[in-house]
């Protein structure tokens, strides 16, 4: 989301009158990459750039691809394959092994449905996960359909674009299914008259949001990190107790009175943070009530358990549903000891858990990092 929010920026500080853009997009990874699915760059024809879609390997050639497709007014479909010995592939010998499909698409700036637009779209709706649909590759007659052009789904009435009814069915089928696993896909379809398309179906979530609620030192080094990550960052705490540096830094800052007033979903992690023992066990029942899929508690294990021993005593017992979003002590053991590495240690068990993942070496993963199509 950090990248997106950075192309969207860069795309409406561009002087249309004399440049021209294209949005680089990786739509199919076979085996390993370095970015995946959904990662993107936007090329300018002055030979700047914005975001990646590989680690510096092939933003090179992605510079040629992007004024090509520009020049051409047209969307072009070009593969990385680095899994094969072949000098004269770009980006072999660097150990990616692995196939990327790139899509390079020209920008028309006075198209409101062209990609930048519906992300900046997408963007600013309050906290949706959007499916996105990007045609990558046509054969036969489409009519007006072309690569490059990116359909907002949310239910089958919106692929009646597509013209066939078969087609319409299998793709809201697959596009469902994409939902339900909250990841990205590719999609290949071909009609019985011998005509294909190719089309690439996006999970689009957003930003993970995280409630800080404390106004103690640590709660700076902390906002500082998750926002180098792209999160959305709300703090919680007495308004003359927070530090002035953390005004610029995070998205909201609001008195614990206003805590009901906070867009909670279950792309929220609450930290309670307060380095008081009354104040958490105060706020603990209060957090619990929402559907953060996430609550951490800083400190040590005693003291979590000292809290949940009052609150059963006084008939407020943590059911064990929730529990298992209760996350203490906080964060992955990195033997983190200053805030900074503290708050490096809160972060990655954040992500962690809405990953799944268990936050272990991955030297010791026996599967891939990345599922494989």
């Amino acid at each position: 989301m950090k990248e997106i929010k950075a192309i969207i920026k860069a795309y409406d500080e561009i002087d249309r009158n004399n440049l021209h853009a294209a949005l680089a997009t990786v739509v199919r990874v076979e085996g390993s990459s370095y970015r995946r699915t959904g990662a993107r760059m936007l090329v300018l024809d002055n030979g700047t750039w914005v975001g990646g879609i590989s680690g510096g390997c092939l933003e090179g050639d992605a510079l040629k691809r992007a004024r090509l497709a520009i020049n051409n007014s047209r969307s072009t479909l070009i593969t990385y394959d680095t899994s094969e010995d072949d000098p004269h592939q770009i980006g072999v010998g660097l150990g990616c092994n692995g196939i990327i499909d790139v899509l390079f698409t020209p920008l028309d700036f006075n198209n409101p449905e062209n990609p930048v637009e519906i992300l900046k779209s997408c963007i600013r709706s309050n906290r949706e996960t959007h499916t996105l649909i990007t045609i990558t590759k046509t054969e036969g007659n489409w009519g007006n359909l072309q690569a490059g052009q990116l359909i907002r789904y949310t239910t089958a009435d919106s692929l009646k674009v597509f013209g066939d009814q078969n087609l319409e069915k299998l793709l809201n089928e697959a596009a469902e299914l994409q939902i339900s696993k909250s990841t990205s896909n590719s999609f290949h379809y071909e009609s019985p008259e011998g005509k294909s398309i190719a089309l690439f179906i996006e999970i689009l979530p957003p930003e993970i949001h995280v409630v800080l609620i404390g106004h103690q030192y640590d709660v700076y080094p902390m906002s500082r990190l998750l926002k180098e990550l792209g999160w959305r960052v709300s703090i919680l705490a007495e308004l003359l107790k927070v530090n002035s540096k953390i005004r610029a830094i995070a998205d909201e800052i609001r008195p614990v009175s206003e805590f009901s007033e906070l867009t909670i979903d279950e792309h929220t992690a609450i930290i309670l943070m307060s380095h008081d023992y009354k104040t958490d066990k105060r706020n603990l029942p209060l957090v619990l009530k929402t559907k953060a899929p996430f609550i951490g508690m800083l400190g040590p294990r005693l003291r979590s358990e000292k809290i949940w021993k009052e609150l059963a005593e006084e008939n407020n017992a943590v059911s064990e549903k929730d529990m298992d979003r209760i996350y203490a002590p906080l964060g992955l053991d990195i033997g983190a000891v200053t805030p900074e590495e503290i708050a490096l240690s809160l972060a990655a068990g954040i992500r962690a858990a809405f990953s799944g993942r268990s936050g272990e070496f991955l030297k010791f993963r026996q599967s891939p990092i990345h599922p494989r199509n």
